[in-house]
């Protein structure tokens, strides 16, 4: 039964950026199809309110506070799942992320100028690239010894639509993203010899519950209408790709990218500051600003 196929009973799970957002979605539901489930991410408490979430759920969680672009870090997450559980069957690589260095499109909207390339410095370029490129390598190098010896493995990458098309002074951000689809691929056709699959997921405008506040009153309701499908994403939308991905009903997929953007990218890779103008007849033409 197809049904069957997406049940994780029994496999360990470790998704990094668990805290908040779409890793959180990630651990509830992977959790929720039986799988037990180690959050990783640099605060603690979020991750720890994750693992509590997970074993209300009656499954089984483990909460390891983790820089994930520091390998000595990642290795000691890594060290540790493999004590409390025994095994790694699946690594959801969710960190990511500008921490401000990019651009934040909320303080574009709010008028906020951009950031010309020139005035970026070594630290901020290399920060940023960590941050959402290197930290999916170290923890897919960490597990991979694992892996291979057990001959089976699940590596989900997320990756971002802005790795596809621009997005206004986000250079860094932009390169790694796009970097995290090259290297799934990479990995893919390097270790399917090991039985380890390999996959990225682009989720679309799917802002976490946690962050929704912080944009401007009706913004977000105002862009969730020029999405092909009519709204926002939700995280557990998203999360539900990386469950397919994760269980067998995915078993014969692997170095491919799957976007979850409600149909955006279905329109073409326009820049991020294409936006659409709706004319007295209902007819939607575009415009660069």
């Amino acid at each position: 039964m197809f049904l069957d196929k997406l049940n994780l009973g029994g496999r360990v799970a470790i998704v990094t950026g668990g805290g908040t957002g779409l890793g959180k979605a990630a651990c509830l539901t992977l959790a929720q199809a039986g799988a037990d489930i180690v959050v990783a991410a640099r605060r603690r408490h979020l991750i720890e309110q994750t693992a509590e979430e997970i074993r209300e759920l009656g499954g089984r969680a483990l909460a390891i506070p983790t820089d994930a672009t520091k390998r000595d870090q990642v290795q000691r997450m890594v060290e540790a799942a493999l004590l409390e559980f025994g095994r790694i069957d699946i690594l959801v690589n969710n960190a990511g992320g500008a921490r401000g260095i990019d651009v934040n499109p909320v303080e574009l909207i709010r008028g906020q100028r951009l950031r010309k390339a020139w005035d970026w410095t070594d630290e901020e370029w290399h920060t940023s690239i960590d941050i959402s490129l290197t930290t999916a390598f170290n923890c897919s190098q960490a597990v991979a010894p694992h892996m291979t010896q057990v001959r089976r493995g699940n590596i989900i990458n997320f990756s971002s639509g802005a790795g596809m098309r621009a997005i206004q002074g986000n250079f860094a951000y932009c390169s790694a993203k796009a970097g995290v689809m090259g290297l799934t691929k990479a990995l893919a056709g390097t270790w399917a010899r090991y039985g380890i699959r390999v996959n990225c997921i682009v989720p679309g405008f799917v802002p976490g519950r946690e962050y929704r506040s912080e944009w401007p009153e009706g913004e977000l309701a105002k862009r969730g209408r020029f999405i092909p499908l009519g709204r926002l994403g939700e995280p557990e939308e998203v999360a539900n790709v990386a469950l397919f991905l994760a269980s067998d009903a995915s078993e014969y997929i692997t170095g491919e990218v799957f976007i979850c953007d409600g149909g955006i990218m279905a329109a073409g890779y326009a820049p991020t500051d294409y936006a659409p103008i709706i004319t007295p007849w209902g007819e939607q033409r575009g415009t660069g600003g």
